[in-house]
């Protein structure tokens, strides 16, 4: 214990207050206050399910709401489910437009290489007799 009477004793440290977080601190987190990036991930959800080819603005729109909701350290669980649905829907595409392209041209190749190297009359596609007359000309 220190001596009142002698001031040269150690005194104890003065009472420091708790430091509460402030507004702008990142780890403060107001429930009230709105989500950054939240709007623009639910457009990016909607996006990422619409199948008129929108997946890659969807991935694009997923990702900028998802770092949005980051820097305000929340989290944004749609803009995460539209990264993966528009990624997996864009994989999906990418190799079905590659299988339909392989199709096509492949029965082009038989059509050409029977019509015309060939110069046969008719040709049977998938199961189809055609006329090589309109290939020919």
């Amino acid at each position: 214990m220190t001596d009142p009477n002698n001031p040269s004793a150690p005194q104890p440290p003065a009472y420091q207050p708790p430091a509460y977080p402030t507004s702008s601190d990142a780890s403060y987190a107001n429930p009230d206050a709105p989500v950054p990036g939240k709007t623009l991930g639910i457009i990016a959800f909607i996006l990422a399910l619409v199948p008129v080819g929108l997946q890659l603005i969807g991935l694009i729109l997923g990702i900028v709401a998802l770092v949005q909701s980051k820097k305000a350290g929340r989290k944004n669980g749609l803009a995460l489910a539209a990264i993966i649905i528009s990624s997996i829907l864009l994989v999906l595409t990418i190799v079905g437009v590659i299988v339909l392209f392989t199709v096509i041209g492949g029965v082009s190749n038989d059509i050409y290489q029977a019509c015309i190297v060939e110069g046969a009359d008719t040709v049977t596609v998938w199961g189809q007799t055609q006329s090589c007359s309109s290939v020919r000309n």
